[in-house]
């Protein structure tokens, strides 16, 4: 889970309805990497949160982005690939990981916010899809590892480390441990239904294992 980084932040809420995106026409001339890179992330997080993985191909995002697929390609081995870093282009800034001096207080923020994200908005039946097709995706699994999961769960990690240097957590407790106790449990809500997942159940997460982590 952390790899984002595991609220509130600045940026747009993929709540909002999104139209559905129209075919970019772009003028000639050769367009910066960085610019043509950043209307590809763009493109392929407002197809996902806008339709799912259902529809989602490197040829709609190619054309909602004015590039060509080989552009696309020079970047992403696969459609999957593709749709990851489009997903966490699209919700990066909502999974932003504070770190105000109060841990207690930072993981309720970020759990909160994670849960308004895949509870409220159509980027948690998204990631859900992305999990799924991460299992028969090794380019899928790998990317999900390196540029999401991976990620976010060293920030949370160095979040809860710099908590220990200030005496809030105890210092013989493994945090890449806490990550999975926490997050484990919200992902494992999302991906088998029995239960919701609310703010309630982050604040009960939450308020449980710090009645263990204090010194």
């Amino acid at each position: 889970m952390t790899t984002a980084p595991p609220s509130g932040t600045s940026g747009a809420d993929p709540q909002e309805s999104t139209p559905r995106p129209a075919p970019v026409r772009r003028g000639r001339g050769r367009r910066p990497a960085d610019e043509v890179r950043h209307d590809i992330l763009s493109a392929a997080g407002t197809l996902l949160l806008s339709e799912g993985m259902a529809t989602f191909t490197i040829e709609r995002v190619a054309a909602t982005a004015g590039v060509s697929k080989m552009s696309i390609y020079k970047w992403w081995p696969s459609k999957g690939a593709l749709a990851l870093d489009g997903y966490f282009a699209a919700v990066e800034n909502t999974l932003a990981f504070p770190d105000t001096g109060d841990i207690e207080a930072d993981l309720l923020t970020q759990l909160r916010a994670f849960v308004h994200l895949t509870a409220d908005t159509p980027a948690g039946r998204v990631v859900a899809e992305l999990i799924g097709q991460s299992q028969t995706d090794p380019d899928l699994a790998a990317a999900f590892r390196e540029h999401y999961s991976g990620p976010r769960r060293r920030l949370a990690v160095e979040v809860m480390q710099r908590a220990q240097l200030r005496g809030q957590l105890r210092p013989d407790v493994d945090p890449r441990i806490v990550v999975d106790q926490l997050w484990g449990a919200c992902y494992h809500r999302l991906l088998i239904p029995d239960e919701p997942i609310t703010e309630e159940f982050a604040a009960g997460l939450v308020a449980n294992l710090m009645r263990g982590l204090r010194p």
